[in-house]
Protein backbone atom coordinates (compact mmCIF):
# COMPACT_ATOMS: atom_id res chain seq x y z
CA UNK A 1 0.00 0.00 0.00
CA UNK A 2 2.36 2.07 0.78
CA UNK A 3 4.26 2.01 -2.41
CA UNK A 4 1.55 2.26 -4.57
CA UNK A 5 1.01 5.78 -2.48
CA UNK A 6 4.40 6.76 -3.22
CA UNK A 7 4.53 5.73 -6.54
CA UNK A 8 1.06 7.16 -7.09
CA UNK A 9 3.10 10.23 -5.86
CA UNK A 10 5.45 10.43 -7.95
CA UNK A 11 3.54 10.51 -11.12
CA UNK A 12 3.28 6.56 -11.60
CA UNK A 13 -0.22 4.58 -12.32
CA UNK A 14 0.03 1.23 -10.34
CA UNK A 15 -1.63 -1.85 -10.95
CA UNK A 16 -2.07 -4.71 -8.26
CA UNK A 17 -2.33 -7.58 -8.72
CA UNK A 18 -3.26 -9.59 -5.41
CA UNK A 19 -5.53 -12.94 -5.00
CA UNK A 20 -6.27 -12.00 -1.07
CA UNK A 21 -9.60 -10.50 -0.51
CA UNK A 22 -8.79 -9.97 3.47
CA UNK A 23 -6.14 -7.44 3.04
CA UNK A 24 -6.61 -3.44 2.48
CA UNK A 25 -4.78 -3.52 -0.35
CA UNK A 26 -7.27 -4.87 -2.31
CA UNK A 27 -9.70 -1.60 -1.95
CA UNK A 28 -10.86 -0.02 -4.88
CA UNK A 29 -8.70 3.25 -4.26
CA UNK A 30 -5.41 1.62 -3.13
CA UNK A 31 -4.23 1.20 -6.61
CA UNK A 32 -5.25 3.07 -9.64
CA UNK A 33 -6.24 -0.55 -10.99
CA UNK A 34 -6.80 -4.14 -9.13
CA UNK A 35 -6.87 -7.13 -10.49
CA UNK A 36 -8.00 -9.96 -8.24
CA UNK A 37 -6.37 -12.88 -9.62
CA UNK A 38 -4.03 -16.04 -8.58
CA UNK A 39 -0.72 -15.20 -8.06
CA UNK A 40 0.64 -17.54 -11.15
CA UNK A 41 2.81 -17.08 -14.02
CA UNK A 42 -0.26 -17.60 -16.62
CA UNK A 43 -2.43 -14.58 -14.59
CA UNK A 44 0.55 -12.03 -14.08
CA UNK A 45 1.07 -12.48 -17.89
CA UNK A 46 -2.34 -11.97 -19.35
CA UNK A 47 -2.45 -8.49 -16.82
CA UNK A 48 0.73 -7.50 -18.72
CA UNK A 49 -0.35 -8.17 -22.14
CA UNK A 50 -3.46 -6.26 -21.30
CA UNK A 51 -1.85 -3.27 -19.37
CA UNK A 52 1.35 -3.06 -20.67
CA UNK A 53 3.86 -1.81 -17.46
CA UNK A 54 6.90 -0.32 -17.94
CA UNK A 55 7.67 -3.14 -15.06
CA UNK A 56 6.96 -5.52 -12.00
CA UNK A 57 7.20 -4.97 -8.25
CA UNK A 58 7.85 -8.11 -6.56
CA UNK A 59 9.30 -7.67 -3.70
CA UNK A 60 6.25 -6.35 -1.37
CA UNK A 61 3.78 -9.85 -1.31
CA UNK A 62 6.89 -12.31 0.45
CA UNK A 63 7.85 -15.65 -1.43
CA UNK A 64 5.50 -16.21 -4.02
CA UNK A 65 6.35 -12.76 -6.14
CA UNK A 66 9.60 -14.05 -5.54
CA UNK A 67 9.16 -16.94 -7.28
CA UNK A 68 7.96 -15.66 -9.99
CA UNK A 69 10.22 -13.28 -10.96
CA UNK A 70 12.65 -15.75 -13.20
CA UNK A 71 9.74 -16.63 -15.34
CA UNK A 72 8.56 -13.06 -15.87
CA UNK A 73 11.70 -11.42 -16.84
CA UNK A 74 12.38 -14.92 -19.15
CA UNK A 75 8.55 -13.95 -20.61
CA UNK A 76 9.72 -10.34 -21.31
CA UNK A 77 8.15 -8.57 -18.17
CA UNK A 78 10.99 -6.23 -16.32
CA UNK A 79 11.42 -6.54 -13.27
CA UNK A 80 11.99 -3.63 -11.21
CA UNK A 81 14.89 -3.18 -8.53
CA UNK A 82 16.84 -6.54 -7.37
CA UNK A 83 17.50 -8.13 -10.40
CA UNK A 84 15.75 -11.44 -10.88
CA UNK A 85 19.16 -13.47 -11.15
CA UNK A 86 20.38 -11.62 -7.41
CA UNK A 87 16.98 -13.09 -5.87
CA UNK A 88 17.72 -16.47 -6.97
CA UNK A 89 21.50 -16.35 -5.73
CA UNK A 90 19.67 -15.58 -2.49
CA UNK A 91 16.93 -18.26 -2.60
CA UNK A 92 18.94 -21.33 -4.16
CA UNK A 93 20.58 -22.40 -1.38
CA UNK A 94 23.08 -24.01 -2.86
CA UNK A 95 24.64 -20.76 -4.65
CA UNK A 96 23.57 -18.48 -1.32
CA UNK A 97 26.21 -20.79 -0.01
CA UNK A 98 28.69 -20.08 -2.91
CA UNK A 99 27.69 -16.19 -2.31
CA UNK A 100 28.50 -16.47 1.80
CA UNK A 101 32.03 -17.90 0.94
CA UNK A 102 32.76 -15.14 -1.38
CA UNK A 103 32.48 -12.91 1.14
CA UNK A 104 33.96 -14.59 4.31
CA UNK A 105 31.30 -14.47 6.24
CA UNK A 106 29.67 -17.95 7.99
CA UNK A 107 26.58 -19.56 8.29
CA UNK A 108 25.32 -22.70 10.16
CA UNK A 109 26.29 -26.08 8.63
CA UNK A 110 24.19 -27.36 6.37
CA UNK A 111 23.26 -29.12 2.95
CA UNK A 112 20.57 -29.95 0.38
CA UNK A 113 18.65 -33.14 -0.12
CA UNK A 114 16.50 -34.19 -3.24
CA UNK A 115 15.62 -37.55 -1.90
CA UNK A 116 15.09 -39.88 1.58
CA UNK A 117 18.92 -41.12 2.20
CA UNK A 118 20.61 -37.83 0.71
CA UNK A 119 18.44 -36.52 4.01
CA UNK A 120 19.95 -39.18 5.98
CA UNK A 121 23.92 -38.55 5.16
CA UNK A 122 23.78 -34.72 5.32
CA UNK A 123 21.93 -35.07 8.76
CA UNK A 124 24.82 -37.78 9.95
CA UNK A 125 27.35 -35.08 8.60
CA UNK A 126 25.79 -32.19 10.46
CA UNK A 127 25.00 -33.51 13.40
CA UNK A 128 21.67 -33.55 15.10
CA UNK A 129 20.11 -31.53 15.81
CA UNK A 130 18.79 -30.12 12.47
CA UNK A 131 16.62 -27.32 11.13
CA UNK A 132 14.72 -29.23 8.22
CA UNK A 133 12.07 -27.25 5.65
CA UNK A 134 11.55 -27.56 2.07
CA UNK A 135 12.53 -24.64 -0.27
CA UNK A 136 11.04 -21.55 -1.10
CA UNK A 137 8.45 -21.57 1.84
CA UNK A 138 6.09 -18.75 3.09
CA UNK A 139 5.79 -18.44 6.94
CA UNK A 140 8.19 -20.86 7.92
CA UNK A 141 5.49 -23.57 6.28
CA UNK A 142 6.39 -27.59 6.93
CA UNK A 143 9.91 -26.08 8.67
CA UNK A 144 10.84 -28.25 11.43
CA UNK A 145 13.78 -28.95 14.73
CA UNK A 146 14.53 -32.76 13.99
CA UNK A 147 16.65 -34.16 17.29
CA UNK A 148 17.41 -38.11 15.73
CA UNK A 149 17.49 -40.19 12.33
CA UNK A 150 14.01 -42.01 13.12
CA UNK A 151 12.09 -38.25 13.38
CA UNK A 152 14.01 -37.24 10.37
CA UNK A 153 12.25 -39.91 8.52
CA UNK A 154 8.91 -39.46 9.94
CA UNK A 155 9.36 -35.56 8.67
CA UNK A 156 10.81 -37.30 4.98
CA UNK A 157 7.66 -39.60 5.37
CA UNK A 158 5.20 -37.43 6.09
CA UNK A 159 6.32 -33.75 5.89
CA UNK A 160 7.78 -33.13 2.05
CA UNK A 161 8.15 -34.60 -0.87
CA UNK A 162 11.79 -34.35 -1.28
CA UNK A 163 12.62 -34.24 -5.41
CA UNK A 164 15.52 -32.36 -7.80
CA UNK A 165 12.76 -29.42 -8.13
CA UNK A 166 12.04 -29.33 -4.58
CA UNK A 167 14.99 -30.21 -2.37
CA UNK A 168 14.72 -29.86 1.36
CA UNK A 169 16.86 -27.88 3.14
CA UNK A 170 19.11 -29.04 6.18
CA UNK A 171 21.02 -26.87 8.82
CA UNK A 172 22.80 -26.93 11.96
CA UNK A 173 20.79 -25.76 14.35
CA UNK A 174 22.23 -23.16 16.71
CA UNK A 175 21.11 -24.21 20.36
CA UNK A 176 21.16 -21.14 23.38
CA UNK A 177 21.72 -18.65 20.09
CA UNK A 178 20.22 -15.76 19.80
CA UNK A 179 18.28 -14.07 16.47
CA UNK A 180 18.35 -10.77 14.98
CA UNK A 181 16.59 -9.58 11.80
CA UNK A 182 18.02 -6.77 9.98
CA UNK A 183 16.22 -4.68 7.45
CA UNK A 184 17.89 -2.40 4.86
CA UNK A 185 17.15 -0.02 1.61
CA UNK A 186 19.96 0.21 -0.89
CA UNK A 187 19.42 2.29 -4.52
CA UNK A 188 21.45 1.86 -8.13
CA UNK A 189 24.32 3.26 -6.91
CA UNK A 190 25.38 1.12 -4.58
CA UNK A 191 24.42 3.22 -1.15
CA UNK A 192 22.78 1.82 1.86
CA UNK A 193 20.29 2.45 3.94
CA UNK A 194 19.74 0.09 7.32
CA UNK A 195 16.66 1.20 8.61
CA UNK A 196 16.82 -0.98 11.79
CA UNK A 197 18.10 -3.97 14.23
CA UNK A 198 15.60 -6.22 15.98
CA UNK A 199 16.64 -8.84 18.39
CA UNK A 200 14.67 -11.20 18.96
CA UNK A 201 13.21 -12.17 22.38
CA UNK A 202 13.02 -15.95 22.24
CA UNK A 203 16.14 -18.15 21.27
CA UNK A 204 16.81 -18.68 17.89
CA UNK A 205 14.64 -21.42 16.20
CA UNK A 206 10.96 -19.45 16.96
CA UNK A 207 10.29 -17.85 13.50
CA UNK A 208 10.71 -14.13 13.17
CA UNK A 209 6.96 -13.56 12.90
CA UNK A 210 6.31 -14.87 16.47
CA UNK A 211 9.11 -14.14 18.11
CA UNK A 212 8.74 -10.88 20.35
CA UNK A 213 11.36 -8.20 19.45
CA UNK A 214 13.21 -5.24 20.53
CA UNK A 215 14.33 -2.40 18.74
CA UNK A 216 17.52 -1.59 19.24
CA UNK A 217 18.52 -4.55 20.48
CA UNK A 218 18.42 -5.10 24.45
CA UNK A 219 21.20 -7.07 25.38
CA UNK A 220 24.13 -7.32 22.07
CA UNK A 221 26.77 -5.24 22.36
CA UNK A 222 27.21 -2.09 20.15
CA UNK A 223 30.30 -3.81 18.09
CA UNK A 224 28.42 -7.15 17.61
CA UNK A 225 25.03 -4.65 16.03
CA UNK A 226 27.94 -3.11 13.92
CA UNK A 227 29.43 -6.42 12.84
CA UNK A 228 26.20 -7.52 11.23
CA UNK A 229 25.37 -3.91 9.65
CA UNK A 230 28.42 -4.11 8.06
CA UNK A 231 27.92 -8.03 6.80
CA UNK A 232 24.30 -6.87 5.90
CA UNK A 233 25.78 -3.93 3.49
CA UNK A 234 28.47 -6.07 1.88
CA UNK A 235 25.73 -8.84 0.96
CA UNK A 236 23.34 -6.35 -0.21
CA UNK A 237 26.39 -4.83 -2.59
CA UNK A 238 27.56 -8.37 -3.54
CA UNK A 239 23.69 -9.09 -4.98
CA UNK A 240 23.17 -5.59 -6.60
CA UNK A 241 20.08 -5.18 -4.97
CA UNK A 242 17.86 -2.24 -5.69
CA UNK A 243 14.55 -1.75 -2.64
CA UNK A 244 14.58 -3.70 0.56
CA UNK A 245 16.54 -6.55 2.27
CA UNK A 246 16.01 -8.60 5.32
CA UNK A 247 18.62 -10.42 6.80
CA UNK A 248 18.35 -12.97 9.38
CA UNK A 249 21.57 -13.62 12.07
CA UNK A 250 21.97 -15.70 14.43
CA UNK A 251 24.81 -14.82 17.36
CA UNK A 252 26.32 -17.70 19.30
CA UNK A 253 28.58 -16.45 21.67
CA UNK A 254 30.52 -13.72 19.51
CA UNK A 255 30.13 -15.88 16.47
CA UNK A 256 27.71 -14.24 13.86
CA UNK A 257 25.80 -16.58 11.64
CA UNK A 258 24.01 -15.74 8.65
CA UNK A 259 20.84 -17.76 8.49
CA UNK A 260 18.99 -16.13 5.48
CA UNK A 261 18.78 -13.26 2.96
CA UNK A 262 15.72 -12.30 1.91
CA UNK A 263 15.75 -9.84 -1.27
CA UNK A 264 12.36 -8.02 -0.44
CA UNK A 265 10.52 -6.50 2.24
CA UNK A 266 10.14 -8.33 5.22
CA UNK A 267 7.16 -8.39 8.14
CA UNK A 268 9.53 -6.26 10.07
CA UNK A 269 9.23 -3.06 7.70
CA UNK A 270 5.76 -1.90 8.86
CA UNK A 271 7.20 -2.38 12.59
CA UNK A 272 10.64 -0.61 11.84
CA UNK A 273 9.07 2.23 10.13
CA UNK A 274 6.49 2.86 12.49
CA UNK A 275 8.53 2.91 15.35
CA UNK A 276 11.22 4.94 13.41
CA UNK A 277 9.26 7.34 11.43
CA UNK A 278 11.39 6.11 8.23
CA UNK A 279 8.62 5.17 5.43
CA UNK A 280 10.95 2.26 4.38
CA UNK A 281 8.23 1.26 1.99
CA UNK A 282 8.21 4.35 0.25
CA UNK A 283 11.93 4.96 0.06
CA UNK A 284 12.50 1.53 -1.45
CA UNK A 285 9.37 1.70 -4.28
CA UNK A 286 11.29 5.08 -5.13
CA UNK A 287 14.59 3.66 -5.55
CA UNK A 288 13.25 0.56 -7.18
CA UNK A 289 12.34 3.42 -10.18
CA UNK A 290 15.61 5.13 -10.45
CA UNK A 291 15.90 7.37 -7.40
CA UNK A 292 19.05 7.32 -4.92
CA UNK A 293 18.77 7.89 -1.47
CA UNK A 294 20.53 11.10 -1.76
CA UNK A 295 17.83 11.99 -3.49
CA UNK A 296 15.35 11.08 -1.37
CA UNK A 297 16.90 12.88 2.03
CA UNK A 298 18.04 9.53 3.40
CA UNK A 299 21.03 8.91 3.80
CA UNK A 300 21.34 8.83 7.88
CA UNK A 301 20.04 5.77 9.93
CA UNK A 302 16.86 6.53 11.93
CA UNK A 303 18.73 7.42 15.92
CA UNK A 304 16.31 7.11 18.51
CA UNK A 305 16.46 7.47 22.26
CA UNK A 306 13.33 5.21 22.92
CA UNK A 307 12.60 1.34 23.04
CA UNK A 308 10.00 -0.31 20.65
CA UNK A 309 9.07 -4.05 21.21
CA UNK A 310 6.98 -6.20 18.95
CA UNK A 311 5.51 -9.09 20.73
CA UNK A 312 3.19 -11.34 18.42
CA UNK A 313 -1.13 -11.94 18.86
CA UNK A 314 -1.84 -15.86 18.54
CA UNK A 315 -5.54 -17.37 17.79
CA UNK A 316 -4.61 -20.46 20.27
CA UNK A 317 -7.69 -19.97 22.61
CA UNK A 318 -9.89 -20.55 19.31
CA UNK A 319 -8.80 -23.58 18.34
CA UNK A 320 -9.20 -26.80 21.38
CA UNK A 321 -6.16 -29.30 21.62
CA UNK A 322 -3.56 -26.80 20.22
CA UNK A 323 -0.25 -26.34 21.73
CA UNK A 324 1.09 -22.66 22.56
CA UNK A 325 4.99 -23.52 22.50
CA UNK A 326 6.31 -21.36 19.35
CA UNK A 327 8.61 -22.99 16.62
CA UNK A 328 9.96 -22.53 13.45
CA UNK A 329 6.50 -22.84 11.86
CA UNK A 330 4.69 -19.27 11.94
CA UNK A 331 1.40 -19.22 14.32
CA UNK A 332 0.61 -15.72 15.06
CA UNK A 333 -2.16 -14.07 13.16
CA UNK A 334 -1.55 -10.19 14.08
CA UNK A 335 1.19 -7.78 16.02
CA UNK A 336 1.32 -5.34 18.50
CA UNK A 337 3.45 -2.61 19.60
CA UNK A 338 5.04 -0.80 22.71
CA UNK A 339 6.86 2.29 23.02
CA UNK A 340 8.06 3.61 26.27
CA UNK A 341 12.12 5.10 27.27
CA UNK A 342 12.65 1.67 29.01
CA UNK A 343 12.65 -2.09 27.54
CA UNK A 344 10.63 -2.84 30.69
CA UNK A 345 8.09 0.01 30.50
CA UNK A 346 7.71 -1.14 26.98
CA UNK A 347 7.47 -4.88 26.90
CA UNK A 348 4.92 -4.28 29.65
CA UNK A 349 2.97 -2.09 27.36
CA UNK A 350 3.35 -4.78 24.27
CA UNK A 351 1.98 -7.41 26.55
CA UNK A 352 -1.19 -5.47 27.55
CA UNK A 353 -1.20 -4.45 24.03
CA UNK A 354 -1.40 -8.12 23.06
CA UNK A 355 -4.43 -8.72 25.29
CA UNK A 356 -1.84 -10.18 28.39
CA UNK A 357 -2.68 -8.67 31.96
CA UNK A 358 0.11 -9.12 33.94
CA UNK A 359 -0.54 -9.30 37.83
CA UNK A 360 0.68 -7.48 40.52
CA UNK A 361 0.69 -9.53 43.38
CA UNK A 362 0.03 -13.57 44.20
CA UNK A 363 1.55 -16.49 43.48
CA UNK A 364 3.94 -17.46 40.52
CA UNK A 365 4.40 -21.06 39.07
CA UNK A 366 8.04 -21.91 38.11
CA UNK A 367 9.23 -25.27 36.74
CA UNK A 368 11.99 -25.07 34.33
CA UNK A 369 14.07 -28.02 32.48
CA UNK A 370 17.51 -28.88 34.53
CA UNK A 371 19.54 -26.23 31.75
CA UNK A 372 17.09 -23.18 32.94
CA UNK A 373 17.37 -23.35 36.36
CA UNK A 374 20.70 -21.94 37.05
CA UNK A 375 18.64 -18.76 34.85
CA UNK A 376 15.29 -18.68 37.14
CA UNK A 377 17.00 -18.02 39.97
CA UNK A 378 17.36 -14.30 39.78
CA UNK A 379 13.93 -14.39 38.41
CA UNK A 380 12.59 -15.47 41.80
CA UNK A 381 14.53 -13.85 44.21
CA UNK A 382 13.46 -10.46 41.91
CA UNK A 383 9.93 -11.92 41.97
CA UNK A 384 9.95 -12.92 46.19
CA UNK A 385 11.45 -8.83 46.37
CA UNK A 386 8.07 -7.40 44.34
CA UNK A 387 5.98 -9.62 46.89
CA UNK A 388 4.96 -12.46 44.59
CA UNK A 389 5.09 -16.34 46.26
CA UNK A 390 6.93 -18.59 44.30
CA UNK A 391 5.02 -22.11 43.84
CA UNK A 392 7.56 -24.96 42.11
CA UNK A 393 6.94 -28.91 41.24
CA UNK A 394 9.96 -30.95 43.08
CA UNK A 395 13.00 -30.60 40.65
CA UNK A 396 12.80 -26.77 40.81
CA UNK A 397 11.87 -26.68 44.61
CA UNK A 398 14.67 -28.51 45.55
CA UNK A 399 17.39 -26.35 43.09
CA UNK A 400 15.78 -23.30 44.54
CA UNK A 401 16.03 -24.13 47.86
CA UNK A 402 20.08 -25.13 47.55
CA UNK A 403 19.84 -21.08 46.51
CA UNK A 404 18.16 -20.32 49.99
CA UNK A 405 14.64 -18.91 48.18
CA UNK A 406 11.95 -20.50 49.71
CA UNK A 407 8.90 -21.72 47.69
CA UNK A 408 5.61 -23.84 47.64
CA UNK A 409 5.82 -27.19 46.75
CA UNK A 410 3.04 -28.23 44.22
CA UNK A 411 2.21 -31.72 42.84
CA UNK A 412 2.99 -32.53 39.01
CA UNK A 413 -0.24 -34.01 37.20
CA UNK A 414 1.36 -37.68 37.89
CA UNK A 415 1.69 -37.20 41.57
CA UNK A 416 -2.02 -37.20 42.47
CA UNK A 417 -4.19 -34.31 43.62
CA UNK A 418 -4.65 -31.36 43.44
CA UNK A 419 -2.08 -31.07 41.12
CA UNK A 420 -0.46 -27.62 39.33
CA UNK A 421 -2.85 -27.68 36.84
CA UNK A 422 -5.62 -27.82 39.67
CA UNK A 423 -4.31 -24.91 40.77
CA UNK A 424 -3.99 -23.12 37.70
CA UNK A 425 -8.16 -23.87 36.92
CA UNK A 426 -8.98 -22.86 40.41
CA UNK A 427 -7.49 -19.14 39.83
CA UNK A 428 -5.00 -19.74 42.46
CA UNK A 429 -1.40 -18.74 39.67
CA UNK A 430 -1.24 -15.60 38.50
CA UNK A 431 1.86 -16.24 36.68
CA UNK A 432 3.00 -19.23 34.69
CA UNK A 433 7.10 -19.68 33.94
CA UNK A 434 7.54 -23.45 32.49
CA UNK A 435 10.25 -24.75 30.06
CA UNK A 436 9.74 -28.60 31.00
CA UNK A 437 10.06 -30.50 27.52
CA UNK A 438 11.20 -33.39 28.44
CA UNK A 439 9.87 -36.57 27.31
CA UNK A 440 8.45 -37.15 31.04
CA UNK A 441 7.07 -34.17 31.47
CA UNK A 442 5.41 -33.87 27.71
CA UNK A 443 1.59 -34.41 28.88
CA UNK A 444 1.95 -32.07 32.44
CA UNK A 445 3.59 -29.69 30.39
CA UNK A 446 0.84 -29.36 27.26
CA UNK A 447 -1.98 -29.49 30.15
CA UNK A 448 0.07 -26.48 32.02
CA UNK A 449 0.46 -24.02 29.25
CA UNK A 450 -3.47 -25.01 27.76
CA UNK A 451 -4.77 -24.55 31.15
CA UNK A 452 -3.03 -21.05 31.49
CA UNK A 453 -3.87 -20.03 28.41
CA UNK A 454 -8.01 -20.88 28.86
CA UNK A 455 -7.70 -18.86 31.85
CA UNK A 456 -6.21 -15.88 30.73
CA UNK A 457 -2.91 -16.32 32.94
CA UNK A 458 0.27 -15.00 31.63
CA UNK A 459 2.38 -17.77 30.65
CA UNK A 460 6.31 -17.66 29.14
CA UNK A 461 8.06 -20.48 27.70
CA UNK A 462 11.58 -19.28 27.74
CA UNK A 463 13.89 -18.28 30.06
CA UNK A 464 14.43 -15.13 27.89
CA UNK A 465 10.80 -13.80 28.04
CA UNK A 466 10.34 -14.81 31.74
CA UNK A 467 12.97 -12.70 31.96
CA UNK A 468 11.60 -9.45 30.26
CA UNK A 469 8.16 -10.19 31.55
CA UNK A 470 9.94 -10.13 35.23
CA UNK A 471 11.66 -6.29 34.31
CA UNK A 472 7.99 -5.68 33.00
CA UNK A 473 6.55 -6.30 36.36
CA UNK A 474 9.29 -3.98 38.29
CA UNK A 475 8.07 -1.43 35.75
CA UNK A 476 4.60 -1.87 36.67
CA UNK A 477 4.91 -1.93 40.11
CA UNK A 478 7.60 0.98 39.96
CA UNK A 479 5.69 3.24 38.57
CA UNK A 480 2.44 3.70 36.18
CA UNK A 481 2.67 3.41 32.11
CA UNK A 482 2.74 6.68 30.72
CA UNK A 483 1.07 7.02 27.06
CA UNK A 484 1.83 9.65 24.58
CA UNK A 485 1.76 10.16 20.89
CA UNK A 486 3.86 8.04 18.44
CA UNK A 487 5.31 12.17 17.53
CA UNK A 488 6.29 13.09 20.41
CA UNK A 489 8.96 10.04 20.57
CA UNK A 490 9.79 10.45 17.24
CA UNK A 491 10.55 14.29 17.27
CA UNK A 492 12.93 13.60 20.03
CA UNK A 493 15.29 11.85 17.44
Amino acid sequence: MHAAFALREAGYETVMVNCNPETVSTDYDTSDRLYFEPLTIEDVLEVSQREKPVGAIVQFGGQTPLRLSVPLEKAGLPILGTPPDAIDRAEDRERFAQLIERLGLTQPENGVARSHEEAYRVAERIGYPVMVRPSYVLGGRAMEVVYDQQSLERYMREAVSASPEHPVLIDRFLKDATEVDLDLVADKTGAVLVGGVLEHVEEAGVHSGDAACTLPPHSLSPDLVERMKDQAIALAKELGVVGLMNVQFAIQGKTIYVLEVNPRASRTVPFISKATGMPLAKIASLCMVGKTLAELGATQEPEFRHVAVKESVFPFARFAGVDVILGPEMKSTGEVMGIADDYASAFAKSQQAAGVKLPRSGKVFISVKNDDKPAVVDLARRLRSLGFQIVTTGGTHDYLATKGIETQKVLKVQEGRPHIVDKIVDGQIVLVINTTFGKQEIADSFSIRRESLMHSVPYYTTVQAARMAVGALEALLRKDLTVRPLQDYLARK
